[in-house]
């Protein structure tokens, strides 16, 4: 950028000004953005940087170049950002949102497995009834295969083939459950 640039510019020449927005305002964003990672704070430190020139061009006194003198002030600005505050509120509305977020599916998901608790139950109950005691000895009370055969008085084989029926047919009654199930990610 030449000097006379600089100097349309202290005399409030909005070409002036006009050019060196063009000039560097890619390069200033640029640099705001990864500096910041967001593309939004990145173009209203760049609007506050080009905004700052503006008002400030009459007192403005460079010792070096005009490029140089941007890049610095992308610099405090960023700082000044940081400093403030501003991203720990972006933050802390971020990590609010996420936890209100996560409230509502685990509420969600208590209804639903509790959904899925019943529709299991009522199908337990639809079992013949001898299948389904030894299926709730088995499952509910957690009483192993011999236990439950001495304490009904049958073979291990008869707990064992009664659990086996009972686990298929409650496989191809509740089918649809396992279907929802994985759909939500229970499974």
């Amino acid at each position: 950028m030449s000097e006379n640039l600089l100097s349309s510019l202290q005399n409030g020449s909005h070409q002036a000004m006009e050019k060196i927005y063009q000039f560097y305002w890619e390069d200033i964003f640029d640099v705001a953005l990864k500096k910041t990672g967001d593309e939004a704070i990145a173009q209203d430190i760049t609007q506050e940087i080009f905004i700052s020139l503006w008002e400030n061009r009459k007192t403005i006194n460079l010792s070096g170049s005009l490029g140089a003198y941007l890049y610095g002030a992308v610099k405090y600005k960023v700082i000044n950002y940081f400093r403030s505050g501003g991203i720990k509120e972006q933050h802390q509305t971020a990590l609010t949102a996420l936890m209100d977020e996560q409230h509502t599916a685990a509420a969600d998901d208590k209804l639903i497995l509790k959904e899925l608790h019943l529709a299991v139950d009522t199908a337990i109950a639809l079992l013949p009834e001898k299948m389904q005691l030894v299926f709730s000895m088995s499952r509910k009370q957690e009483k192993s295969i011999k236990e439950i055969a001495a304490e009904l008085g049958v073979s291990v084989q008869t707990v064992k083939n009664q659990i086996s029926a009972a686990l298929k047919l409650l496989k191809k009654s509740l089918s649809y459950i396992l279907l929802i199930a994985a759909l939500i990610g229970l499974t």
